[in-house]
């Protein structure tokens, strides 16, 4: 029976020197800040990294560049209080806990490309430009 007891008490001091053992510190430094006029009520980062969307109190939507540039606000009202990314970079989940909703938003980016001084078919004046890149190896 003294066995037994000793078994008992020796075991949870062995877990404890393991766990001791395993117990590991954190090295870290201060990233980017992102400065807005808004309260922040809640942030999400896209699936690829490239965005990071802020939720205001005022019921506006943030899109920041990884940067840390503002490339747009999006109107999404005072009812959503909390964001998610979904599945792909370009989908993001409003979520109102009073409206008891989820709406989801697909976010299509548009860029500006400098074609000056490139070759062109057509009219220079034309509405619409298509720019092919074709010539990566």
């Amino acid at each position: 029976m003294k066995c037994r007891y000793a078994v008992v008490l020796i075991v949870p001091f062995l877990l404890f020197a393991i766990v001791a053992e395993a117990l590991a510190s954190v090295e870290w430094t201060p990233g980017r800040a992102f400065k807005i006029d808004e309260s922040p009520v809640d942030v999400a980062c896209s699936a690829d990294g490239r965005w990071v969307f802020v939720l205001t109190d005022e019921g506006s939507l943030l899109i920041y560049s990884a940067e840390g540039k503002l490339a747009d606000r999006i109107a999404v009202g005072t009812h959503v209080d909390s964001i998610k990314t979904g599945p792909k970079a370009d989908i993001l989940l409003l979520v109102s806990r009073k409206n008891k909703t989820v709406e989801e938003i697909v976010l299509d980016f548009i860029y500006d490309i400098n074609i000056s001084g490139s070759p062109f078919k057509g009219k220079d004046t034309a509405p619409v430009i298509i720019t092919v890149f074709n010539d990566y190896q």
